[in-house]
């Protein structure tokens, strides 16, 4: 039987605090410089379904269907490469936000970073970035800490 994990965001609430500030300025900045909703809550699912993190695909994925995705295009992202219903944008952005994941398997390649940057603006770009960037952050806090996932009511 293993013992009961250190809950991290209550062991040190400022911190916690911090990234979900980081978090929500990441938000808020993305959907400033183009990315809407949808494109938003497909790489925050992306991200969250490549590093295994039950407890954010489960809170991302309440948040994508009231951003109009739909269950088909949900089961579509571990296949994004070779799915048809996801735009040249989408694919674009789930490249990148699959590259940030990836970081330490060579960064973000320069062929992925010009693939990407013929699709997207420079400040969609940043955006996807960022979000990628933020949503790793909370996997990994979430992950380490195993936060429980119940059954959906």
């Amino acid at each position: 039987m293993s013992q009961k994990r250190v809950h991290l965001s209550r062991g040190a609430r400022d911190s916690y605090r911090s990234l979900e500030a980081f978090s929500t300025e990441v938000s808020r900045m993305a959907n400033e410089y183009g990315v809407d909703d949808r494109l938003k809550e497909l790489v925050m699912l992306h991200c969250s379904q490549l590093n295994g993190c039950a407890y954010c695909v489960r809170a991302h994925l309440e948040r994508a269907e009231k951003a109009g995705i739909t269950i088909d295009e949900i089961s579509q992202l571990p296949t994004w490469r070779e799915s048809g219903v996801f735009s040249e944008r989408e694919r674009a952005a789930l490249e990148l936000a699959q590259a940030h994941t990836f970081i330490h398997q060579g960064g973000v390649s320069d062929d992925v970073y010009n693939r990407v940057g013929s699709v997207l603006t420079e400040q969609e770009y940043i955006g996807v970035s960022w979000l990628s960037i933020a949503i790793n952050a909370f996997n990994r806090l979430t992950m380490a800490g195993r936060y429980p996932v119940p059954p959906a009511e």
